[in-house]
């Protein structure tokens, strides 16, 4: 075949380069615009080739488009039309060494777009180099584009989107397994089909059975809808479960009869899905089944409460062979359950190789962290999950695994037993939203205790302020909890911020949702017949029922037998007349301040709140004549405002509003919005000081003084 690109005879190039282009005859070309791309780079892999191209001229039904690579290549005999992904009827398909031959079986106009993907039988060339690709259309001159082909350890990129891992229950050669492929996430818009194939090819046709039963193999944890054998090939049909699935997991149980290759060394399988092929990590079969090149698929997990539901810390050592988790890596945590993790994570209570994790993430069972810029890439990865990380056991004795995944290899731990007692027994009574039975506390009085709506409106969030007059156990912080029980027509979301919700003034130290019920551990001891009094935000988002009546709320706690208090509150009517406050004496102070103020004085290193006073580590001041600033520990000790903070940046977090400053920066960020200080942020005695009506202005909070105290008191 003629290729395109000629060099011209020295005479003729000199005679050209010479003489002014009045007139030079031109090659006829078919086609324009050429692009060819291969889905992997790498020297000597296996690779899926596209192939566009625009038309230059018509092409009847029956002629044919070839394509030629370089000699270096390593192309099938055997490809044919299945092997064709195009944009047009393909007729037939032949190959005559480097050649492909696609006739056509419908007419093709000048100006369309031609799509070829040939998804199966092509080789790169062995070295790293720049080759080339022509096509040619009909009987005009061919066109030509190059292809980069890298060395193999430089084309990660290209190939790690196929890489995989397998799993599999013994690595013995010829003994019988169990195997699992996958996650494989599916290349571009790729979604799977009902009745759609997967096509498993394995490593030798002598690990398969002549027969498997589709009860026996899972796609994306379904039954397969029909599995058919042929040589080394698993034909696979996708059940309707996994429809629409961007991703495959493919499992094999031992029934299904499939034993590892007799002989030992690294093997490889092969998926292809809608003509792409996903090419496994290398998995090295040996004698014995063990290797001490290759990494273990389990991992010891240690609890330092193994009771059921008991809040814990969760230790373990993964190697991960061949993948390594690198600065800003992801490493994926998977729990057995998604009520063991909280809602919102803190990255330091993460700890990677000893290092605190860059950035923690939750979704449902998942917990995603990002290892610190400065962490040194290692297969061998130390995951500590701490105490503070608020992590609870599954709330059902029995035996549980934990998964790790990095860069695309899933790890599967050993099994760890939940059960018996707990060091922090985490309460259950009451667990159902039922309406309970009084049972007589005589130890305090709760007669005048209250439970006040701060919205009475159908359908409406709420707030809800419950007043106890007396415990008669008193608790414990962050072990016990109080129990609030919203009846049902109430909408309780599945999580709760802590910041949300004060006891006594403080933020709650944690809260766990159960149906209906909402459990608060309070930040603070409250001893026995002592009052508490919890403030749970709107921004909790408790919604009222949407039908007009009276619904009783129930108060428990987790030290007493019982119920403490219930208390009926009206929805969808008028609220009760409330007492005016009397109007001020002259001996009274004319400001009135809110009971649930926090307040505190210049150059004085505490706060005020509830009548008692907090220490503050570094005391508010004027700044610049006129901007008062506090410490950020304000926010969060007075404020019950989430607020994270080091000695560079500081985050005060309020429902979905968030306000971060830079330590000596004089702007600051409100959500995704800058906006400027009116003096910068500073560092003193390792405390942040901040303006604080940048916080309180942002965050709906506002500032008031009080000229018979000489304070400053801050209130919702």
């Amino acid at each position: 075949m003629e290729k395109s690109k000629k060099a011209l005879p020295i005479v003729l190039a000199s005679a050209l380069a010479a003489t002014p282009f009045v007139s030079v005859p031109q090659q006829a070309h078919a086609i324009e615009k050429l692009s060819v791309t291969a889905d992997n780079d790498g020297a000597g892999k296996e690779s899926d080739y596209t192939i566009e191209f625009k038309l230059e001229e018509d092409l009847d039904s029956g002629e044919t488009i070839t394509i030629e690579f370089d000699s270096d290549y390593d192309i099938d005999d055997d490809i044919d039309t299945d092997d064709i992904d195009a944009s047009f009827d393909v007729k037939k398909v032949s190959v005559d060494g480097e050649e492909i031959t696609i006739k056509t079986d419908e007419e093709l106009e000048k100006g369309d777009k031609i799509k070829i993907k040939i998804t199966s039988g092509i080789t790169n060339p062995d070295d790293k180099g720049s080759y080339s690709v022509s096509v040619e259309a009909g009987d005009e001159d061919s066109e030509s584009d190059d292809v980069d082909i890298k060395k193999s350890s430089s084309s990660s990129s290209s190939k790690s989107s196929n890489d995989y891992a397998v799993s599999l229950s013994s690595k013995a050669a010829g003994e019988k397994v169990s195997l699992k492929l996958g996650k494989i996430s599916l290349k571009g818009s790729d979604e799977l089909e009902t009745n759609s194939t997967i096509t498993v090819t394995f490593p030798e046709k002598n690990m398969l059975p002549s027969s498997i039963d589709e009860e026996d193999v899972k796609v994306n944890g379904y039954t397969a809808k029909s599995v058919s054998v042929s040589g080394s090939t698993v034909d696979v049909k996708i059940p309707s479960g996994a429809d629409a699935d961007d991703y495959i997991t493919l499992e094999f149980d031992k029934d299904a009869g499939i034993e590892n290759p007799d002989s030992s060394g690294k093997h490889v399988f092969k998926v292809k899905y809608d003509g792409t092929t996903y090419e496994s990590e290398d998995i090295e079969i040996t004698k014995n089944g063990s290797s001490s090149s290759s990494a273990s698929d389990s991992f010891t997990v240690n609890l330092s409460d193994p009771g059921a539901g008991a809040r814990s810390s969760y230790t373990f050592d993964a190697d991960f062979g061949s993948k390594e988790l690198k600065a800003d890596g992801e490493l994926v945590l998977e729990f057995p359950s998604s009520d063991m993790v909280p809602g919102i994570l803190t990255a330091s209570d993460f700890l990677l190789n000893g290092k605190p994790a860059k950035k923690a993430t939750a979704a449902g069972n998942r917990i995603a962290l990002v290892a610190p810029t400065g962490f040194s890439a290692n297969s061998r990865v130390k995951v500590e999950v701490t105490y503070g990380a608020w992590i609870s056991n599954p709330k059902t004795a029995g035996s549980y695994t934990l998964k790790a995944t990095v860069s695309g290899r899933t790890l599967e731990s050993k099994s760890f037993s939940v059960g018996g007692s707990s060091v922090n027994p985490t309460p259950t009574n009451p667990t159902n939203p039922t309406t309970p039975v009084p049972v007589p506390n005589t130890a305090t009085n709760n007669n005048t205790a209250t439970i006040a709506l701060t919205q009475n409106a159908l359908g409406k969030q709420t707030g809800v302020n419950v007043a106890i007059k007396g415990l008669g156990v008193g608790l414990q912080k962050q072990r016990d909890f109080i129990e609030i029980v919203f009846p049902v027509g109430y909408k309780v979301p599945a999580y709760i911020a802590p910041a949300n919700i004060s006891v006594n003034g403080v933020g709650a130290n944690f809260v766990a949702v159960r149906g209906q019920n909402v459990l608060i551990y309070p930040s603070q001891d409250i001893p026995a017949a002592t009052n508490a009094n919890i403030v749970i935000n709107p921004a909790a988002n408790i919604v009222n029922p949407a039908v007009k009546n009276t619904y009783s709320i129930s108060v428990f706690t987790s030290e007493e037998r019982g119920l403490l208090f219930a208390r009926a509150v009206g929805v969808g009517m008028p609220s009760p007349a409330q007492p005016k406050p009397a109007t001020p004496t002259p001996q009274q102070p004319s400001t009135v301040i809110p009971v649930n103020s926090a307040s505190f004085k210049v150059n004085t290193a505490n706060f005020t709140l509830h009548g008692k006073n907090y220490p503050l580590s570094v005391a508010p001041y004027i700044a610049d004549g006129n901007t008062t600033m506090v410490p950020a520990q304000f926010f969060k000790e007075a404020l019950a405002l989430t607020t994270q903070w080091n000695n560079t940046s500081v985050a005060v977090i309020s429902g979905t509003k968030v306000v971060k400053f830079t330590v000596g920066s004089k702007t600051a960020k409100v959500g995704k919005t800058e906006i400027q200080l009116p003096t910068p942020v500073v560092l003193k005695n390792g405390m942040p000081m901040i303006p604080i009506r940048t916080v309180t202005d942002n965050l709906g909070y506002k500032v008031g003084w009080d000229a018979k105290t000489s304070s400053v008191f801050v209130h919702k």
